[in-house]
């Protein structure tokens, strides 16, 4: 494809400007249950019960999104990425203008509606890595994975400062928490006029028609374990997804319990964490990829994010967290666009979306456990989720190192052998 550059910039500012409005998100949802001062929830609901419905509202996003997603991979295959990811932000605007206005009527209905919606729908990222895929080499499919995550990175940035001061009345005394979803639904807005005046369809090849139905995100785990080459990488991907989100979904609410951080403050920590993520993907990740395959990176960067998030649990005061917090966001950075890029090189290039979309169903279900389990555990202690996020991670290490990396020495000499064969016969 020709003026590849050129078209990457606006899968760029695509991904930027849906991660800004998802950022804007954080500090909010869990100051709207978990602060008795809001109505959203009866003021006699104890700590315990408030956690317990943050868990399955969280939850609701991914598991709808489990659904969803695969649905819209599939037809951007078919039908092209531009007309999909019109779709999917259509569906994200209509959910921020539904949970805006739960908040305004302390209607929790409407809150899980339009989290559920916008997750159904919520295919934004997967039908934006497929587009990268339609326009990389594996060369450069890392680097460019990598700038995603940048723009991930300056949306958590800018997201979650913004987020916690338009919902902080301190500052402006109309300033309520449904003003940072109404202004999600302007960005979103925004988005939507973006990708019809100037992304352009990157599907030269479509695919053809195949079944989808709603039962597909079931399927696609069923077949995750039929690609003898990608179903190691997939139970990583899920290990590494549910440890890191035991660790940003209920990280918020231990702030709240040990630290005492207002929504303000929670959107703070969070714009920090993505100024490190945007920094290491923007500045850490390209020329590594140049030196290093995503294998050996994976290999250190897993292992370092497992041992510094217990650290987390230490600092007696809120100013160690900010020190810690980078090479978490380091760590992270360097794993999360690496694992995608091997996913997407072990996948023909015909199957890029289905691929992509098989992923997606994997990191949407391990999206939607920890909040859920976390609800639970987090009424015995507001540590547990942060411990079982290194948990996680570190098995996700393990099964890398011992079956993944194994795996591919064996494909490895396997091919050598056969080339040897060829030559020999020659």
């Amino acid at each position: 494809m020709k003026n590849k550059k050129f078209t990457i910039l606006p899968i760029f500012f695509t991904v930027f400007l849906d991660l800004l409005g998802l950022g804007i998100v954080i500090p909010i949802l869990p100051a709207v249950l978990i602060d008795p001062r809001s109505a959203v929830l009866p003021f006699s609901y104890d700590f315990a019960t408030r956690t317990l419905i943050y868990g399955f509202l969280i939850a609701s996003y991914p598991l709808a999104q489990f659904f969803g997603a695969p649905i819209l991979g599939t037809l951007a295959d078919q039908k092209g990425r531009k007309k999909l990811l019109t779709i999917s932000l259509l569906g994200t605007l209509l959910g921020y203008i539904l949970f805006a206005l739960g908040i305004i009527y302390n209607n929790i209905y409407l809150l899980f509606i339009g989290r559920i919606l916008d997750g159904f729908t919520g295919g934004n990222i997967s039908i934006a890595q497929s587009a990268i895929a339609d326009i990389s080499t594996p060369e450069t499919k890392s680097r460019n994975f990598g700038l995603i995550g940048m723009a991930f990175g300056l949306g958590f940035i800018i997201g979650p400062y913004i987020g916690g001061k338009l919902a902080d009345p301190s500052i402006v005394s109309w300033f309520t928490y449904a003003t940072p979803f109404w202004l999600s639904v302007i960005l979103t807005s925004i988005n939507i006029l973006l990708v019809l005046l100037y992304f352009p369809e990157t599907l030269v090849n479509a695919a053809k028609a195949t079944k989808v139905s709603a039962f597909t995100g079931f399927r696609n785990i069923k077949k995750a374990f039929t690609y003898k080459d990608l179903r190691t990488m997939f139970l990583v991907t899920f290990l590494l997804t549910v440890g890191f989100n035991f660790f940003t979904q209920f990280f918020q609410v231990f702030l709240i319990g040990k630290f005492q951080f207002n929504q303000s403050k929670i959107g703070d920590l969070f714009a920090y964490m993505g100024l490190w993520i945007a920094v290491t993907q923007g500045a850490i990740l390209r020329p590594l990829s140049k030196k290093y395959k995503p294998i050996s990176i994976l290999s250190v960067s897993i292992i370092l994010l497992a041992l510094t998030l217990p650290l987390l649990l230490i600092p007696t005061k809120a100013i160690w967290i900010y020190v810690i917090i980078p090479f978490i966001a380091i760590f992270q950075g360097l794993t999360q666009p690496n694992s995608t890029a091997i996913i997407s090189n072990l996948a023909n290039k015909d199957k890029q979306g289905e691929i992509l979309g098989i992923n997606q169903s994997i990191l949407s279900l391990a999206q939607a456990i920890p909040p859920i389990i976390a609800g639970f555990i987090t009424s015995i202690s507001i540590n547990l989720p942060t411990i079982f996020a290194a948990g996680s991670t570190l098995l996700a290490w393990i099964v890398f190192r011992v079956f993944f990396i194994k795996e591919q020495k064996l494909k490895y000499s396997k091919v050598q052998d056969v080339a040897m064969d060829s030559v020999t016969k020659e």
